[in-house]
């Protein structure tokens, strides 16, 4: 009866937590170069000890089939996206709950747009289940907790 109590507390809290913020995206912005960023934002992971396993470059793919599309208009100046994972905590959001596994890997995605080229942001996607257990929320909030470290760190913010 108390574990219930108590889960039950922390899926409220968590809840609560996200619905005060229910942006799905977390985005930290500067005034710098595109490629000082980037670099930044690849340094920050890699000094995690993590290991990038892909770098998108979304902006090649965006000006490539634009045509096809029917739309030519130029959205940045320049967006990629670098794609990574952490051994320990997927492992505890998979062992927490398996469907765990649409959340990895981890993707942070840096751009500057051509309306404000001389602004650099970095942004992430909130690794956040709402029908999770408590273990899931929780092992997730740490996984977000990542997430924002590099991207503050990339930008140059300390929380």
């Amino acid at each position: 009866m108390l574990r219930n109590l108590l889960l039950a507390a922390v899926a409220a809290t968590a809840t609560a937590v996200h619905a005060a913020d229910p942006s799905p995206i977390v985005t930290y912005s500067k005034k710098a170069k595109f490629e000082d960023v980037r670099d930044d934002l690849r340094l920050a992971i890699e000094g995690k000890g993590l290991v990038i396993d892909y770098q998108s470059y979304v902006n090649r793919m965006l000006e490539r089939t634009g045509k096809d599309v029917g739309s030519a208009r130029k959205l940045y100046v320049d967006v990629q996206a670098f794609v990574f994972c952490s051994a320990a905590l997927s492992r505890k959001t998979m062992e927490a709950d398996t469907a765990n596994a649409a959340l990895c890997p981890y993707s942070i995605a840096v751009y500057a747009t051509a309306a404000e080229p001389d602004k650099v942001h970095v942004a992430y996607r909130r690794p956040w289940r709402p029908d999770g257990s408590g273990a899931s929320k929780a092992a997730l909030k740490e996984v977000e907790a990542l997430l924002d470290r590099i991207a503050r760190e990339a930008i140059g913010l300390r929380k």
